[in-house]
């Protein structure tokens, strides 16, 4: 005999509910119904789940470790059913540094406006694909380069690069920056989803390069002046904190801003993100 998730409905009823009778009104069944998935359960499993009286169970040892587990398995499958029937009511992008940074709000805004049967969720992961790959969003805005062979994408706008550094540092002062000033500093960067390269630099004059694994790690390290960094005018906006200023790189390529998505299961909504995308990038 297989397990089966009512044998497991039952035994949850059973517990919460204080005995047979009442689990089986909680679940619309017969008593002995609820009795039949008990034993059946047992059965499946080898041990004895309930001390039983006439009208209750109480959970035995192993009854308890294996409440606990049919609590998280019923939440799980409870989830995936979730998931299957709601996808096209719901639109996850995923990003994994600062979404569409000035944009974001009017972005929400416009789309709750415009598409208010499909309700918009911003997911931060940091992936090269900002979670598309691990199945976490629907589409993904992503910045860096990545496996163009999985997925589609479309450019909805380019950003300018700036330069994050201390507060205190001399060159909080200046208004711009050119990229060869920067070959005297050390220069942190983030080597998954990172849009700063040593290419950006001839192969004999590049600044010594750090790596880093987060955001808020990045930021706190650029904070106490010893390093500074390289970064889409969208993390400018989105990440304003206490001791950290940007200044803009007036001679560094743009970054292109894609919005990507799993090339042989689109969402419905995708080119509706393009498009509105697009028109807030082209203000």
């Amino acid at each position: 005999m297989d397990l089966e998730l009512r044998h497991l409905r039952c035994l949850v009823a059973i517990v919460d509910s204080g005995g047979f009778s009442d689990a089986a009104l909680e679940l619309g069944v017969s008593q002995a119904a609820v009795s039949r998935n008990l034993a059946a359960l047992e059965g499946v499993l080898g041990v004895r789940l309930l001390h039983r009286t006439s009208r209750h169970g109480t959970p035995t040892t192993a009854g308890v470790q294996v409440l606990a587990r049919a609590r998280h398995l019923l939440a799980e499958a409870d989830n995936l059913v979730s998931e299957a029937t709601s996808g096209h009511t719901r639109l996850r992008v995923g990003h994994a540094w600062s979404a569409v940074g000035r944009h974001t709000a009017e972005f929400q805004r416009r789309w709750a406006d415009r598409h208010p049967g499909i309700a918009l969720h911003l997911i931060r992961t940091n992936t090269p694909t900002g979670g598309l790959a691990e199945g976490l969003c629907d589409l993904a805005v992503v910045r860096a380069a990545f496996d163009g062979r999985r997925f589609d994408s479309a450019v909805v706008g380019h950003e300018l690069r700036h330069c994050a550094m201390a507060s205190d540092d001399p060159w909080a002062r200046r208004r711009s920056l050119r990229l060869e000033e920067l070959t005297s500093r050390v220069l942190l960067y983030d080597r998954r989803t990172g849009t700063t390269t040593a290419d950006l630099w001839p192969d004999n004059a590049r600044p010594e390069m750090e790596p880093t694994r987060d955001i808020d790690d990045w930021l706190a390290e650029i904070a106490t002046g010893r390093a500074v960094g390289i970064t889409p005018e969208s993390t400018a906006t989105q990440y304003r904190r206490d001791g950290i200023v940007f200044r803009p790189l007036r001679d560094a390529p743009l970054i292109p801003v894609r919005l990507v998505w799993r090339r042989h299961d689109p969402h419905p909504a995708t080119h509706a993100a393009v498009a509105l995308l697009t028109e807030l990038y082209a203000r």
